[in-house]
């Protein structure tokens, strides 16, 4: 009974010894915390005065909360009489542990800083990734880019891929050069084909007259000489300058009675018997 109430006041003891360093760490916690979310606010407003990109300026805000709560709560730890060497040896051994287990996704999130930052392209921006897709940059997340393709699909490009590679980014343009080819007759007189494409292109306004639009022999295919046609336009008209002057080079080759020629094959029916 004796040891037991020993015991007892040896834990009382320690707790009314132990009672100024919990206030004091409890008091540390409070006002650390009211001094965090200031130094939050401030740092926000100086984001926005800044015009920090939105994206950017969330990740930053979530690094800084991050280690200014860990500091708080190692120095509460500390303030009362709490070894924080443990603690440090524990974070240190799980961050090393997480970083070797989200390798790919810290180089996504490390991509997605170093795109925030130097903004190879911003939203709005029509861009080609690695894999060939083309499409308008819609969102810029730390670990993904989203684009909207011209049929409307979706498409999630990493951020560690788009920071290390080639990225197209078709709006940094001015202009931007379109070319497609159309076969004529091997009885076309070339010259006047030329000469008729070439005015279709020069009563468009929509493409550029420096540089000059250029026609001119691609090769000589089976059943056709295969025309190049190139020009250059604006990059928001690009697409409906590529489709409609096709169309019109169509219609005027016929109006001119330009044949534009097809594969064909001829089938020669030999009468008599085969032997």
């Amino acid at each position: 009974m004796d040891k037991v109430q020993i015991g007892i006041g040896k834990m009382i003891e320690t707790i009314l010894i132990s009672l100024p360093k919990i206030a004091v760490g409890l008091t540390i916690l409070v006002i650390g915390s009211f001094a965090i979310k200031w130094i939050l606010r401030f740092i926000k407003l100086r984001f926005e005065k800044r015009n920090v990109d939105i994206s950017l300026r969330g990740f930053l805000i979530s690094i800084f909360r991050f280690a200014l709560y860990a500091l708080l709560l190692i120095t509460v730890a500390s303030t009362m009489g709490i070894q924080t060497t443990s603690f440090v040896a524990v974070f240190g051994a799980a961050g090393l542990a997480v970083g070797l287990a989200l390798q790919g996704s810290l180089s996504n999130l490390a991509g997605g800083v170093l795109i925030l930052i130097f903004k190879p392209f911003k939203v709005g921006d029509y861009i080609s990734n690695p894999a060939g897709t083309a499409g308008t940059v819609e969102r810029i997340d730390i670990l993904y880019t989203s684009l909207r393709t011209a049929d409307g699909i979706s498409v999630y490009s990493p951020n560690g891929t788009l920071a290390n590679s080639v990225i197209s980014n078709f709006t940094n343009i001015t202009q931007r050069r379109f070319d497609f080819t159309i076969g004529i007759s091997y009885d076309a007189n070339i010259k006047e084909a030329r000469a008729l494409m070439m005015e279709v292109l020069m009563k468009d306004g929509r493409v550029l007259s420096t540089p000059k639009p250029d026609i001119f022999v691609k090769g000589l295919g089976e059943s056709s000489v295969d025309m190049t046609v190139r020009g250059w336009t604006a990059p928001a008209d690009y697409w409906q300058v590529f489709y409609e002057i096709q169309e019109k080079l169509k219609v005027a080759l016929d109006q001119h009675k330009i044949e534009i020629p097809f594969p064909q094959r001829d089938l020669h029916i030999v009468k008599g018997n085969l032997e």
